[in-house]
């Protein structure tokens, strides 16, 4: 099974950028923790950062028949992109939205996300680790999911 990581606009100056709120570590680091969770879980990872919205709403399209789950971090985008929130929609793959920060604790422009109610859940504020606790979220939803076909096959 596999899971695409989309990571929007500005994360790719992790550990450059408002050390503060985002902490200091580079997204590389990020992935290669979120790598070994996947290879000890035995899924398959992909990742993707862009800062253009329509490369992630065709990455989401990508998705569609070639990755099992999402978990996407749309940063700024999270706030404005009705594109990003139909892309996820439409596809239909299980997907959960990350932020690194508490995005209710910040200014009040970054308090709502067009994107929540059309993914499984969000995970928010936990720094970094918030991206670890996406993969056991999602290693579950899939794992879920796929006992429930294999139930399905079964009673047939």
């Amino acid at each position: 099974m596999k899971i695409t990581v989309i990571q929007g606009p500005n994360l790719n100056m992790l550990g450059i950028r408002e050390q503060k709120i985002y902490g200091g570590m580079k997204l590389e680091q990020i992935h290669s923790q979120m790598r070994d969770v996947a290879k000890q879980s035995g899924f398959e990872i992909e990742f993707f950062q862009s800062n253009f919205e329509g490369e992630i709403v065709d990455k989401i399209q990508e998705c569609y028949g070639e990755s099992d789950g999402i978990i996407i971090n749309p940063a700024a985008y999270t706030h404005t992109s009705i594109a990003i929130r139909d892309a996820i929609s439409a596809i239909n793959i299980p997907t959960v939205e990350v932020h690194i920060s508490n995005i209710y604790r910040r200014e009040e422009f970054r308090q709502k996300s067009l994107i929540a109610p059309v993914v499984a859940g969000q995970i928010a504020g936990f720094g970094p680790f918030t991206y670890h606790l996406a993969m056991v979220a999602m290693i579950q939803i899939l794992t879920e999911m796929k006992a429930i076909q294999q139930q399905k096959k079964i009673e047939k």
